[in-house]
């Protein structure tokens, strides 16, 4: 039998906090607390889930320092918890400022039993989907993809090609736009093969200098030109028995492209003024943001190098063209940078998210992630929003209503979000896991501006 979630009531009146108690206990574990630190030893020894906090505490009973004192340290034990503070009826100032800090949500002075029970059933109901979404995204970045993130059907045609290809030695070449993820791609492929254990060594053709180039693959004796002091050894001997990976291969100039075709035919180095052959066993893969096709046809790259590189060819999509993957990647992002920045940020409101998915994305998942870090060093609240991430928004909502008001709304397409995405775009099973019926699932949707399913199952 599963035990009933606990709840935190944390309020300086001690009748108050028995006739919450005996409303609540056939359903909650309710454990009580009547100044800060005693909430805080209680948070520390069970980190409750649901918490319920009047925000009026001695020794500031009129304001709202110890309340919102309490709610910054609740959030930094434990960022997946649910604060629902109560406020009096003129107290606006106070719940919004609660709001901005992290609570769920808030109730008015006198409290009524019927609201409260529907507030705390969506906020265990939230707080169940995120503690299960939150295991699945910490090992996002550890899979046997090495970081690669994605549901949708272009990016598991790209898992099945590095599934394929991983096991063999064939040079593979990578091609998509800047910010695609190529270079986790060719770990990937690293990962699958033989080679794991041995080194990958990675190389951006195209930032480094045509004069320089050439020594940087394959290395060179001393007194080879001016200022070689003493003997260095290549990218390409660097990655003897592993894996050597050209990141811009198209940028390579001309001449080199020669040295680079030789090694790969015969597996053959000569260091720059060296005469002796080094025989090696490295695997290539390159990629490229360029159509290699059109080098070849003007002249820019060789066409037997083409060939070469190109036994296996795989193209990783756009995110442009994978959207389905943008909440994925979103979160997965968040979940890493609120851990190392230590801030107690657990999602992006439903605004936020609209953004997200409605933006275009020109750099990729590199400006995905860009976007979310600096988001999360700005963000000042428990959730993201549109104004974090610098994307456009619309906000149905101005002034105190869409602080207050809007903020239920919110959590409601939030909701409503989450339980879509749980069920793969299922409304009679989202409509199940929120407990209404189908029509009243599709008047949110319609509500919200969410987009419905094209085929019900």
């Amino acid at each position: 039998m599963t035990a009933n979630p606990v709840l935190l009531l944390v309020d300086d009146d001690e009748q108050i906090r028995e006739q919450m108690k005996w409303a609540l206990a056939g359903t909650y574990q309710v454990l009580e607390a009547s100044d800060r630190p005693t909430a805080i030893e209680q948070m520390r020894r069970v980190m409750p889930e649901l918490i319920l906090l009047d925000l009026g505490l001695p020794p500031d009973i009129d304001g709202a320092s110890e309340g919102l004192a309490i709610l910054r340290e609740a959030l930094k034990l434990n960022p997946l918890a649910k604060v629902i503070v109560i406020t009096g009826n003129s107290d606006r100032a106070k719940a919004v400022a609660a709001i901005q800090g992290g609570a769920y949500d808030f109730i008015e002075k006198p409290i009524q039993l019927d609201v409260l029970k529907v507030v705390l059933q969506r906020a265990q109901y939230l707080a169940n989907l995120e503690r299960e979404n939150r295991a699945p995204l910490q090992q996002a970045g550890q899979s046997e993809f090495e970081g690669l993130v994605g549901n949708s059907e272009p990016m598991q045609e790209v898992f099945r090609m590095i599934r394929r290809v991983g096991p063999s030695d064939v040079p593979v070449l990578i091609t998509g736009e800047s910010g695609t993820g190529k270079e986790l791609v060719a770990r990937a492929i690293h990962c699958q093969s033989r080679r794991k254990d041995a080194a990958f060594v990675a190389i951006n053709c195209g930032a480094i200098p045509d004069t320089l180039i050439e020594s940087e693959l394959f290395g060179y004796e001393k007194g080879a030109f001016t200022g070689a002091a003493q003997q260095r050894k290549g990218r390409i001997e660097g990655a003897q028995g592993g894996t050597l990976f050209l990141d811009e291969v198209g940028d390579i100039p001309l001449p080199l492209q020669v040295k680079l075709l030789r090694f790969l035919q015969e597996h053959e180095i000569q260091r720059l003024g060296g005469k002796e052959t080094i025989t090696l066993d490295t695997r290539v893969i390159a990629a490229t943001n360029v159509d290699l096709r059109q080098a070849v046809s003007e002249g820019r790259f060789r066409e037997d190098l083409y060939y070469r590189l190109c036994v296996i060819s795989i193209p990783v999509p756009p995110l442009s063209t994978r959207r389905a993957d943008i909440p994925l990647l979103a979160r997965t992002f968040l979940l890493r940078f609120a851990d190392h920045q230590r801030k107690p940020i657990t999602g992006f409101s439903s605004e936020a998210m609209a953004a997200l998915t409605g933006y275009s994305w020109p750099g990729n998942v590199r400006e995905l992630e860009n976007r979310v870090k600096r988001a999360v060093v700005m963000a000042e609240g428990k959730y993201i929003t549109p104004e974090n991430l610098e994307l456009t928004a619309a906000i149905g909502h101005e002034g105190d209503e869409r602080t207050i008001r809007g903020s239920r709304e919110s959590r409601e397409k939030e909701l409503v979000l989450l339980a879509m995405e749980k069920a793969q775009g299922n409304v009679s099973r989202a409509a199940a896991e929120l407990g209404i019926s189908r029509p009243t699932l599709y008047q949110l949707l319609a509500r919200y501006g969410l987009k419905k399913p094209k085929l019900d199952r």
